[in-house]
């Protein structure tokens, strides 16, 4: 159950309506749980071919460790994707949209040059908050 409250002063235009928010406000006294990156490696150390395999595993990494601190895509109050290559953003979304519908962190992306493996083609960090 998200506690947070969400604050939009202006529109979100499309397609990114819906899938973020412009600022995440968490209750006193929350729990805040930060993420480090998580990337496209799976548990056995198998690495996705593609950026949807990569986006897809990092999220499923992230929501791991959400479980383990008793918390769900729901508790994110920020999220930051970084992509190696400008032609996934439109993938990236259509994901965000599959894997976590009606969850609206405050989203930073960034384009970065590279990333600490050259394999890898995304990472996510979050923050989450809980009472």
């Amino acid at each position: 159950m998200t506690y947070s409250t969400r604050h939009d002063p202006f529109p979100v235009a499309e397609p990114y309506h819906g899938i973020y928010a412009h600022g995440v406000e968490t209750p006193a006294g929350a729990r805040v749980l930060r993420v480090s990156g998580q990337v496209g490696v799976s548990s056995d150390g198998i690495l996705g071919i593609t950026f949807k395999d990569q986006c897809r595993q990092a999220l499923r990494n992230l929501e791991s460790v959400l479980q383990a601190a008793n918390m769900q895509f729901g508790d994110i109050t920020k999220m930051s994707f970084f992509l190696v290559h400008r032609e996934d953003m439109d993938d990236l979304v259509a994901i965000r949209k599959e894997l976590l519908d009606g969850v609206r962190p405050a989203i930073t992306t960034v384009y970065a040059a590279g990333l600490v493996s050259p394999d890898w083609l995304v990472e996510v960090e979050a923050v989450a908050c809980a009472v």
